[in-house]
């Protein structure tokens, strides 16, 4: 199992952009905005509960 972590962290892949991907592409269906959005990982998760209605901010 380590080995499988270690490999996609060193391929950059983290948590906070695998949500990134899963949450954009639930909204867009776009492979180039699952991508921009995934660079920006944590942020945009973050941005995302923020904004929407139920979330943290409202």
């Amino acid at each position: 199992m380590s080995a499988v972590r270690n490999t996609a962290t060193q391929a950059g892949i983290g948590l906070g952009s695998a949500i990134a991907v899963a949450i954009s592409w639930s909204l867009h269906k776009s492979v180039v905005w699952a991508a921009i959005q995934g660079f920006f990982g944590w942020f945009y998760v973050a941005y995302y509960v923020l904004t929407r209605p139920g979330g943290i901010g409202g």
